[in-house]
């Protein structure tokens, strides 16, 4: 019988507040899971997990277009109407003209106008290759991450790769639950992490800053109707702050997962490459386990899927 694993997203407002020490911590405690980092932009749960890829994909997320040399009459139709300045007349000639058009390939965002009305045909438009994503094996399980190339474009897509990959593995195992560290902040990969998930995890930390990048996030899950629970790390910094997120987040009917306390173990549990509930038991270990156990709790009774 098919399982449809339940997709958790760990996911912040901000970077920095701990997103993804907490996704190694729960990878430790859960039990069968897939893990998919998602954080393709900056992605670093493998500096925990040291992942040995089994396999390495190219990623392709959009087209770029290319002057073939020898074809090109420098008509200078192409400079024309390109809107980002991406075409430049310079370089060697192909016998028939002195000089020849040249595509700035980090400028083109891969429109495909200059091939389209190229009357020569001596543009080519292809696809390009984007960045990479592996599927690797961990101490934790299979997981499935990505590397998005410098400068490069279109990480929803490859979150959605990231994913859907994830997804397959969880089917193909017959497992429950895929971990997902998101994207921190708001934008296209977010909403490419958590669309269409069954709870998001919402990591923020007691800063005044930390309380209205809550909000945004907050109000993105909201939209997508995605349930939603809040875990407040380092709480002891900022009681006040804590306190005054955790009234937030009950107003907007965000179910509290708890609070994690400051320690210094997470770092000297990263240096050794282990998460914090791998290194101690005690501290702020404690305080995962029992976020863990919430969370587990919300997934198994109340968060359903939208189809």
């Amino acid at each position: 019988m098919d399982i449809n694993a339940k997709e958790l997203v760990v996911i912040s407002g901000k970077g920095g507040t701990g997103k993804t020490s907490i996704v190694a911590s729960f990878a430790a405690l859960a039990d069968k899971a897939v893990l998919a980092d998602c954080d393709v932009d900056a992605a670093d749960l493998h500096l925990v997990l040291e992942p040995k890829s089994v396999r390495r994909e190219s990623f392709s997320g959009g087209k770029r277009a290319t002057i073939k040399r020898d074809d090109c009459t420098a008509c200078g139709t192409c400079d024309e109407l390109c809107r980002f300045d991406a075409i430049y007349f310079d370089g060697p000639g192909n016998g028939k003209v002195d000089k020849t058009f040249r595509i700035d390939p980090i400028a083109c965002e891969g429109c495909g106008v200059c091939a389209w009305f190229c009357a020569e045909n001596a543009i080519e438009f292809t696809p390009a290759v984007n960045g990479e994503w592996y599927v690797s094996d961990t101490r934790h399980g299979s997981m499935v991450h990505a590397r998005l190339g410098i400068a490069e474009e279109n990480s929803g897509k490859l979150v959605s790769t990231v994913r859907k990959e994830a997804g397959a593995i969880a089917q193909q195992r017959g497992l429950e639950l895929v971990l997902i560290d998101g994207s921190p902040g708001i934008g296209c990969p977010v909403i490419a992490s958590i669309t269409g998930a069954d709870l998001v995890l919402i990591v923020t930390e007691p800063t005044l800053s930390g309380l209205h990048d809550l909000g945004r996030v907050a109000d993105v899950a909201k939209h997508f109707e995605i349930p939603g629970m809040v875990c407040i790390n380092k709480w002891d910094l900022n009681p006040d702050v804590a306190t005054e997120i955790e009234r937030q987040a009950q107003e907007r009917g965000l179910a509290v997962a708890g609070r994690v306390r400051y320690d210094r173990a997470v770092t000297e549990a990263q240096i050794r490459k282990q998460s914090v509930v791998e290194y101690q038991s005690n501290g702020c270990a404690e305080d995962i386990r029992n976020v863990w156990a919430r969370v587990e709790d919300n997934l198994s009774t109340g968060a359903k899927k939208n189809e």
